[in-house]
């Protein structure tokens, strides 16, 4: 055994101990964020009392209704509102699923009484941010995506000192149900963050809701709304699963109502209506199905939620010709890099 994997086996052997006690506030920004708190809380990490609080705006109606049917014990859902919360006592959690928001990280930057700052789940922005934290460079917690102005961009290096130093604190936990190579782990460890995992325990002992009958379940990108790919054959890709046979094609929230309308004239493809995580929706597949998608971070996901069926799970990796030219090659990698995980 190398030294590394034995400092990492020690570290691990001091695991975050469950179930651990007290409030937590928790502000989500998506469906995953949601389904993540409820994990999250569900495997002991987040303490015995989490107000679930979304942001105003954001499409969680149908995910909020699902987890209140099944919740675990002290999950409280409050209303949405504009702002995080902020802990009333230095006690309690703070727990948020995406350490890029300007709205979070203003509220670090301007002092967040909690005890521990918790980042839970957000997928494969949960592997770029640890990859960014552990970097020996000091790197400004932006999304790659998007355009920043030279204001946005030194906020998003603040942040990356303000976790840094949390840390330092023994006040910084990240949650992931993805994996985290060793390397990493050691260095999240040298550093002071805490990392715990899940697997999506408490999921898998939820009932399905659906079931779907055709063939193909295909799995929507938000790739051609982000301006990452081009439209033209993203649909010929569709167009050419849908020769196969009949196909269920599950919008990303973030797709366009035009490109939905263009997909929808395509033979053979029924479009489902956006509600709850594609995490809740394909854990269970019918003799005969498989699941088609982009590079996401549903894919590693979905394969630990299917187990032996996962087989049946095939990614597409993405042609050179389909990226835009404003697509920058880290990003490239990085979308690509949910094919391997």
């Amino acid at each position: 055994m190398t030294l590394t994997m034995m400092k990492l086996t020690q570290h691990d052997t001091n695991e975050v101990p469950r179930p651990r006690f007290g409030t937590a506030h928790v502000w989500v920004e998506s469906p995953l964020q949601l389904l993540s708190a409820v994990e999250t809380h569900a495997a002991g990490l987040l303490g015995t009392d989490i107000r679930i609080i979304p942001r105003h705006g954001m499409p969680l109606e149908a995910t909020t209704e699902a987890m209140l049917r099944h919740a675990p014990a002290g999950v409280q859902f409050e209303p949405a509102a504009r702002k995080p919360p902020q802990p009333k006592s230095a006690a309690e959690r703070y727990v948020t699923g995406d350490a890029y928001s300007g709205k979070i990280q203003r509220a670090l930057l301007a002092g967040v009484r909690a005890k521990e700052i918790v980042i839970i789940d957000d997928g494969m922005a949960t592997l770029a941010l640890i990859k960014q934290l552990i970097s020996a460079d000091p790197t400004p917690l932006v999304r790659a995506r998007t355009k920043n102005s030279a204001a946005r961009t030194a906020m998003g290096l603040a942040a990356w000192h303000r976790l840094r130093q949390l840390a330092r604190e023994d006040r910084l936990l990240i949650v992931s149900a993805l994996y985290v190579d060793l390397e990493s782990r050691q260095r999240m460890a040298d550093l002071g963050i805490k990392f715990a995992q899940h697997k999506f325990e408490w999921l898998a002992t939820q009932p399905v809701a659906e079931k779907f009958t055709e063939s193909t379940l295909l799995i929507g990108s938000a790739m051609v709304a982000d301006n990452l790919i081009h439209e033209q054959p993203y649909l010929q890709w569709i167009e050419e699963i849908a020769a196969e046979g009949p196909v269920a094609y599950f919008p990303h929230r973030r797709e366009t109502p035009e490109l939905l309308a263009k997909i929808s004239t395509i033979d053979q493809v029924v479009l489902k209506e956006h509600t709850i995580p594609i995490e809740m929706r394909l854990r269970v597949l019918r003799p005969g199905q498989e699941i088609r998608a982009l590079p996401s971070t549903v894919i590693p996901s979905l394969r630990l939620l299917l187990g032996p069926d996962s087989r049946f799970l095939y990614p597409q990796a993405v042609p050179d010709g389909w990226w835009t030219a404003s697509t920058p090659i880290e990003l490239r990698e990085h979308l690509s890099s949910s094919l391997k995980v």
